[in-house]
């Protein structure tokens, strides 16, 4: 038996040996590799992280300390150490572990943190929290995979600047990426750190030869603290945090187990908040992910541990925007593309390859990119935001007050819109359908299959006076549905003789409304499905379409208020339409993690689902 299976609380660390912590890492590490390589999942950015967390909570007493992790993906060796090893081969499986912190799970976990930036304002509070009831605990928050350059961890380091009195450690993980490397200024300023990191030596160097000449030797020597801060900014420039008022403790080699307790000693003694600068390397310790140029097997699927190689996908929708996005480049030289830290999960990186400088990655920074597409719509360009659907929400004013106001023509691509699974709950985007419905003059598109991806992206970008979305799911596009017929902007894509019911399949549902429809026809009930193609504003022949029968049933893969369907009856009821309507979507609270394909079924998003309810419908109205 290996040391991991003795592990049963953080406690345990303490009773290793060096020797015996050193073979207790590669077991956390053949474990990580090993476990991801069969259920995908954060590897890289937990390769990275090993000997630091064992140091953490070596040095520090979980859960009386408490550890908050940014960006959560990070977490996978802190569930090893607290009592979830014998469990961890469940990892991102239905009923098993999460791939983030989950309060269900432990009591060493006190934030379901999932979204970049936020654990320093979490750690913010709880470390005031403490110090106002006088309780003695320390807060440590790790954060890196580039969530230093989210504007929220910067308004957290300010106030926690002027809090004295917080018992509070922040360790910065500096691996210099996010999912690739790091963008921008800070990221330069990191990389300084990185790159000559010797202050310390040099700093000695300066005290033995100024104390080996006799006479001024002492007062040269009282003078050097007020020197050390000069000859840290000129070798190394952590000014940037003490600057704000911060006490800064490193560069520290973030896989030197024993350096890294001895800083994190070093910070939990001194009364104040201290940041702990930890160099380390994504995927260190695995050959095929510390070799992998794009991203350090941040996040691979499942994968063959031996070549590295990981297991075929096949074409999804994100491939289709991707290459759309470098046909439409060469064709309108004002179309430029933004994305926030996801220049390859958005398929973004093969427009950059192309048009370089026509491509921008802000790093973790969503609100920034909303804005700074509105200054580039305004200045003549075609800018397309490209982010993931759930990371949409944290820009969300920047959309409606400094986009919409202004009446800039900025295209967002929502990726991984709707259910995603795995990932659990913060990152199902399942509300882009409610909150865009509320902003004034935006146009939202959601395509069925990959040809109508293309035509909606094409349509989206040649609006120059209001913002447009368009949103498609995560995996692979279904096989396209031809259209019987248009009306309006309307796609019919099924209609029977002397038909009952309409079926609204929004984006990737319209499938599933077509197989629906196929068994309500086995029940003898006739239907007709189309797909409104862009589905704010509802289009006026939709509701001519509502009014020519006995019930009108959408389908959208979104929260069920405030939704499509939700915008449907509205305008149904505005016209005097009084057609009832019965709306399926998904329920409004958070989903655990599982395959897409499960989670849908719980929900009711099934054919065989939908089409019970709705003959259900049909039947009460035919005896009524």
């Amino acid at each position: 038996m290996g040391y991991l299976e003795s592990i049963a609380t953080p406690r345990d660390l303490r009773d290793l040996t060096a020797e015996q912590l050193e073979e207790l890492a590669a077991e956390i590490r053949e474990k990580l590799v090993a476990t991801c390589a069969r259920t995908g999942g954060h590897l890289g950015p937990n390769l990275g992280v090993v000997e630091l967390t064992m140091a953490i909570h070596r040095v520090f007493e979980s859960p009386i300390d408490r550890v908050v992790f940014d960006t959560g993906h990070q977490s996978y060796v802190h569930k090893l150490l607290t009592g979830r090893a014998t469990a961890f081969d469940t990892l991102r499986q239905e009923g098993g572990l999460s791939g983030y912190p989950s309060r269900a799970e432990s009591e060493h976990d006190i934030v379901e943190n999932s979204h970049a930036s936020t654990a320093l304002s979490y750690a913010d509070g709880l470390a005031k929290a403490y110090a106002i009831r006088g309780e003695e605990r320390h807060v440590v928050a790790v954060i890196g995979d580039g969530a230093l350059t989210g504007g929220m961890a910067w308004e957290a380091l300010n106030n926690i600047a002027i809090a004295p009195k917080s018992r509070l450690v922040i360790v910065v993980n500096d691996n210099g990426r996010s999912y690739t490397p790091t963008i921008g200024g800070l990221a330069n300023a990191l990389t300084s750190l990185r790159t000559d990191p010797r202050y310390e030596q040099a700093l000695d160097t300066v005290k033995k030869r100024l104390n080996s000449i006799p006479g001024v030797g002492p007062l040269a020597y009282d003078a050097l603290h007020a020197m050390k801060k000069g000859v840290k900014d000129a070798i190394a420039p952590q000014g940037l945090f003490e600057d704000l008022g911060l006490k800064y403790v490193g560069p520290i080699d973030g896989h030197d187990r024993d350096a890294l307790e001895q800083a994190l000693s070093q910070a939990k003694k001194f009364n104040g908040p201290v940041i702990v600068h930890a160099l380390t390397r994504k995927g260190f310790g695995y050959d095929a992910a510390e070799r992998h140029e794009a991203d350090q097997f941040h996040a691979p699927g499942p994968f063959d541990i031996v070549s590295g190689e990981e297991k075929p996908k096949g074409a999804i929708w994100t491939d289709v925007f991707a290459e759309e996005m470098v046909q439409l480049g060469e064709e309108r030289e004002d179309l430029v593309a933004i994305t926030a830290a996801m220049m390859h999960p958005v398929g973004l990186d093969r427009f950059a390859a192309r048009f370089p400088d026509r491509t921008f990655d802000v790093g973790i920074a969503e609100q920034h990119a909303a804005t700074c597409a509105a200054g580039l719509a305004m200045a003549g360009t075609h800018p397309v935001v490209a982010v993931y659907a759930t990371f949409l929400n944290r820009a969300f004013d920047q959309v409606l007050m400094d986009v919409a106001l202004h009446e800039c023509g900025v295209t967002f691509v929502l990726d991984r819109s709707g259910v995603t699974g795995d990932d659990g709950a913060s990152h199902n985007g399942m509300w882009d359908l409610s909150m865009l419905q509320v902003v004034p003059g935006l146009r939202l598109a959601a395509p069925r299959d990959a040809s109508r991806l293309r035509e909606l992206l094409r349509e989206a970008v040649s609006v120059d006076d209001a913002p447009t979305v368009v949103r498609f799911p995560k995996g692979p596009p279904p096989a396209d549905i031809p259209a019987i017929e248009r009306v309006g902007g309307v796609d019919v894509l099924a209609r029977g003789a002397s038909p009952e019911v309409l079926v609204v399949g929004v984006g990737a549902m319209a499938a599933t409304a077509m197989e629906a429809a196929a068994l309500l026809a086995d029940r003898g009930i006739v239907a007709t499905v189309v797909d409104p193609r862009w589905v704010k504003p509802v289009d006026p022949a939709l509701i001519d379409l509502a009014r020519a029968h006995r019930l009108v049933v959408t389908i959208e893969d979104n929260g069920i208020v405030g939704g499509v369907g939700a915008s449907v009856l509205q305008a149904l009821n505005a016209a005097g339409v009084t057609t009832p309507v019965q709306i399926h979507g998904i329920p409004q609270e958070f989903l655990g993690h599982a395959k897409r394909a499960v989670i849908l079924e719980r929900i009711g998003l099934t054919p065989i689902a939908l089409a019970s309810a709705i003959a259900a419908a049909v039947d009460a109205q035919r005896v009524g």
